[in-house]
């Protein structure tokens, strides 16, 4: 269950609120030493499959990112795994014929040229798992890789090359690890948990925490719980442990009596380490698609998708005591943003997403950088 795809329960519902779907992102304009203005800037990005969405990015450096999703769906029908680089100057598409399979790539993380992971899931369900070679993504073999119900769902890479990935094997749900020579499961989780994380973070210190609809959890070799938060038609797209007494966590969700037809809410919960509460952001239909810390894992930004204004990314930035609006540039399709990530080193972002809310044509992909 991969929390970052097109938001269901909502196709139709843009026209009725006088959105155009025909044009594609402006150009960001950049200067002659190839730096991006600051604020948010529409970037050019190659053209995919029609519907095409960006599910994740990373990024290593201001020389390489990568940035990975799905072109070709068709409503419910899963389309065909999609991928990205940048070079420093401008993003090209990865060729991926080669895996052979069908279905979508839903998480990236890398560190470095080579210390870089890619995760997908094909239309038969299996989990897909794949290395960066420097050119391009080719599939290697982990534990459980051909039992039934194994899966994987988000990823997350050290500095040192070390890489996790969230998901379930047959034995239950938790953790890969890599650790630079074989990829290992660890031990499962709490027999509480029913449900397998939908992502991973690694907070600077080095602290492994796994998150969903059904689970917040922290490995050090074993795991350590919080009580998940609750809610109806939840979701949860990203966590931000920044001390034990100070965790963040988005989503969204759908309430009584909905989907279909009715918008989402976003959700945006604060643990202060005895309980959750609820924090009410500065727009409150939509949803809130992923939460990014600062160089030290503090709170800095979030992206999302503002259901009444659907033309232009709705950011959220950390002004040292609440969550303040920070609004993308307009563009001439909806926005929605499925993905942050900070360059590191630099203050600035990159962010991915798609132009429409529903599985169909024209959408393509977006993507939106942030210059300081």
């Amino acid at each position: 269950m991969r929390r970052r795809h097109f938001v269901s329960g909502l196709i139709g519902t843009t026209a009725g609120f006088g959105l155009t779907t025909a044009a594609g992102p402006f150009a960001a304009a950049r200067s002659a030493t190839g730096a991006f203005p600051p604020g948010w800037q529409p970037v050019p990005v190659p053209n995919g499959q029609e519907a095409a969405q960006l599910l994740d990015v990373a990024a290593a450096g201001p020389g390489l990112a990568w940035a990975v999703g799905e072109e070709g769906r068709n409503g419910s029908t899963r389309g065909r795994p999609l991928a990205m680089a940048w070079d420093g100057t401008a993003w090209t598409r990865t060729g991926l014929d080669h895996l052979g399979f069908a279905g979508q790539l839903h998480s990236v993380a890398g560190s470095s040229p080579d210390a870089a992971w890619a995760v997908g899931t094909d239309t038969s369900g299996r989990g897909h798992l794949l290395a960066w070679d420097g050119v391009t993504w080719r599939e290697v073999a982990y534990p459980g890789r051909e039992d039934t119900g194994t899966e994987l769902t988000g990823l997350t890479v050290a500095p040192d090359g070390r890489a996790w990935v969230s998901g379930r094997n047959s034995d239950g749900q938790g953790l890969l690890h890599w650790n630079k020579r074989e990829w290992r499961w660890c031990a499962p989780l709490p027999g509480t948990v029913t449900e397998a994380p939908s992502g991973v973070h690694r907070t600077p210190g080095g602290e492994i925490w796994v998150y969903g609809t059904g689970v917040v959890a922290r490995w050090d070799g074993a795991w350590t719980e919080l009580p998940p938060p609750t809610g109806i038609r939840f979701g949860v797209t990203g966590l931000l442990p920044c001390a034990d007494n100070d965790v963040w966590l988005t989503g969204w969700d759908y309430g009584v009596g909905g989907p279909p037809g009715k918008p989402p809410s976003c959700v945006l919960r604060h643990w202060d380490g005895t309980a959750w509460s609820h924090v009410t952001p500065p727009f409150t239909v939509g949803l809130l698609s992923g939460i990014t810390g600062d160089e030290q894992g503090r709170p800095d930004r979030i992206a999302g998708w503002d259901f009444w204004d659907q033309t232009r990314a709705h950011y959220l930035r950390w002004d040292g005591t609440a969550w303040a609006s920070e609004r993308g540039p307009l563009a001439t399709t909806p926005v929605l943003l499925n993905a942050l990530a900070r360059i590191p080193g630099t203050g600035e972002y990159w962010s991915v997403g798609t132009t429409s809310s529903s599985p169909s044509p024209p959408a393509q992909a977006r993507m939106e950088h942030f210059g300081p």
